[in-house]
């Protein structure tokens, strides 16, 4: 089993993420907020440029990996646009996107995206997106959902996944901020980065980056794989991605500071954008408990798994 993306899915990651940049990078998200109508027309271009919806993630290992690094991309400069939504979309359907819901008050980040939505619940209930509420924070509505006649469970692992991989490039970029601004800004003398406390708490968040970029690339490989665990990697993917990004923005504002909740900076915007994120379909304590029922006794299976199951990996 190799878990790590190929080549040439990792250099498609870097050509989107320099194409994000060349279009805008941080302005675009400030453009969109200002402007809400025009989300699709700021953000929609460059990723038709890069050829983004002649991915089929679904279809075969490749285009879901060249599917991954694109939204870890997006993430990176909090592109406002749903990237993983769409790519999520079901095959065999005339669905421009899939978002995964809560049964209770069902809501996504599509506002002033003009496409055809499907929706779908972890256990699978399929339905159609009739119609949406006016856009609230980070481009959040609710939505009007009509029953479709047709099972979604096999659309859920991924629309799970490829939002986390969204949510993981947001944390490449808090961190890298944070680096940048801990080697700047002087304190007694030195540099900030000079701190053994400041170390100590940069590393706390990059281990826990470094850990969701393994557990996102597993759980990239058991979606791609068919496996009947998909659903349950993907929710202990969502779990950890939630985790780690608790970590990772407690940390990088306190070494911002004061600073790092003022618009003025740009991990504000990145925190402000990673909400919808970390809060739809399901928090942290809706997640684990999901995942919990799901286990019951048997645990999650994977890399350490005892027994023949984990002996044939």
């Amino acid at each position: 089993m190799n878990i790590d993306l190929s080549d040439e899915a990792e250099e498609f990651g870097r050509q989107a993420r320099r194409a994000i940049e060349a279009a805008g990078g941080d302005h675009l998200v400030r453009r969109a907020e200002a402007d809400p109508a025009a989300r699709a027309d700021i953000a929609g271009g460059v990723l038709a440029e890069l050829g983004a919806w002649d991915l089929e993630p679904r279809e075969d290992a490749d285009s879901a990996e060249a599917a991954a690094a694109l939204c870890r991309s997006a993430g990176y400069w909090a592109l406002p646009y749903p990237v993983a939504e769409r790519l999520a979309r079901p095959e065999g359907t005339d669905f421009d996107g899939l978002v995964v819901v809560a049964s209770d008050r069902p809501s996504a980040a599509v506002a002033c995206v003009d496409a055809r939505w499907a929706a779908t619940t972890v256990d699978g209930r399929r339905y159609r997106v009739a119609g949406s509420s006016t856009a609230g924070p980070a481009f959040t509505t609710v939505l009007d959902l009509r029953p479709v006649d047709a099972d979604g469970a096999a659309d859920v692992a991924l629309a799970l996944t490829l939002p986390c991989w969204t949510l993981l490039g947001m944390l490449d970029r808090a961190i890298d901020l944070t680096v940048a601004h801990v080697g700047m800004r002087q304190q007694f003398g030195q540099p900030l980065s000079g701190f053994q406390s400041v170390q100590f708490q940069l590393t706390d968040a990059e281990v826990e980056r470094s850990g969701l970029d393994v557990l996102a690339k597993y759980t990239l490989w058991s979606v791609s794989s068919g496996r009947p665990e998909a659903v349950d990697d993907a929710l202990a993917l969502r779990m950890a991605a939630l985790e780690a990004a608790e970590v990772v923005f407690r940390v990088c504002h306190q070494l911002h500071g004061a600073v790092g909740f003022c618009d003025e900076t740009t991990l504000s915007w990145l925190s402000r954008y990673s909400q919808p994120l970390r809060r739809l379909p399901h928090g942290s304590s809706a997640t684990r408990e999901l995942l919990t029922t799901r286990l019951d006794r048997h645990g999650l299976t994977g890399l350490f798994s005892p027994g023949p199951a984990g002996a044939q990996r």
